[in-house]
C-alpha cells in the first residue's frame, strides 16, 4: 500500500520513479546510484564495502578494526576478489538494470557480454509476464510495467535464463 501511494503522490509531484524505489526530477537522478544500476565499475571504499570493476567483485572486511589490520598487513582492506564470469555479470546486470524505468538495451548487453538474447532472457517467460502486463519489450529495451514493479523479486527469478 505504501509503495502504491508513493507512485500515486511522486509522480504528480513532478517526481517520477525513474528507479524501483527513488524518484526525482527530470535530469536530478543520482548518477552514483545509477552507476550500480546501470552496472558500471565502482570502487568499494571502507569496511563493509563492495566493488565492480574489471570483471572483478570486491568485498572489503566488515569490521573496522579487521579493516584496518588488512589496510596496515596488505595496503588493502579486501577480504576478498574474485572474478565474475560472463554469466554472473549478465545476471547482476539484469537484476539492477531492470530495476530502473528505462529498463535494459538487450543488444548492448549482447554485444558487451558476447552472448545471445536467448541465454540470458527466457523468452517464454518474457512473453507470459508481458501478457500478464508486468514486463514490455519495445524493439531492444525491456522494462518492467509498472504493475510489476512490486513483483520486482518474483519476476527477476522468472525472466533471467
Amino acid at each position: 500500500d505504501l509503495f502504491a501511494v508513493t507512485q500515486e503522490m511522486m509522480g504528480p509531484s513532478g517526481l517520477p520513479a525513474y528507479e524501483i524505489s527513488n524518484h526525482a526530477a527530470r535530469g536530478m537522478e543520482s548518477r552514483h546510484n545509477l552507476t550500480y544500476w546501470r552496472y558500471g565499475d565502482y570502487v568499494g571504499v571502507g569496511p563493509g564495502a563492495h566493488g565492480r570493476r574489471l570483471e572483478q567483485a570486491t568485498h572489503r572486511h566488515k569490521k573496522p578494526e579487521n579493516f584496518l589490520s588488512a589496510v596496515a598487513r596488505n595496503g588493502h582492506g579486501n577480504q576478498s576478489e574474485e572474478s565474475l564470469p560472463p554469466e554472473t555479470q549478465v545476471t547482476e546486470a539484469l537484476l539492477m538494470g531492470l530495476r530502473l524505468a528505462e529498463g535494459i538495451d538487450l543488444s548492448a548487453m549482447e554485444t558487451r557480454f558476447d552472448m545471445p538474447r536467448d541465454s540470458m532472457i527466457d523468452p517464454v517467460a518474457a512473453k507470459r509476464l508481458a501478457k500478464m502486463g508486468f514486463v514490455e519489450t519495445r524493439g531492444n529495451i525491456l522494462t518492467i510495467k509498472p504493475a510489476g514493479m512490486p513483483l520486482l523479486d518474483a519476476i527477476l527469478p522468472e525472466i533471467t535464463a
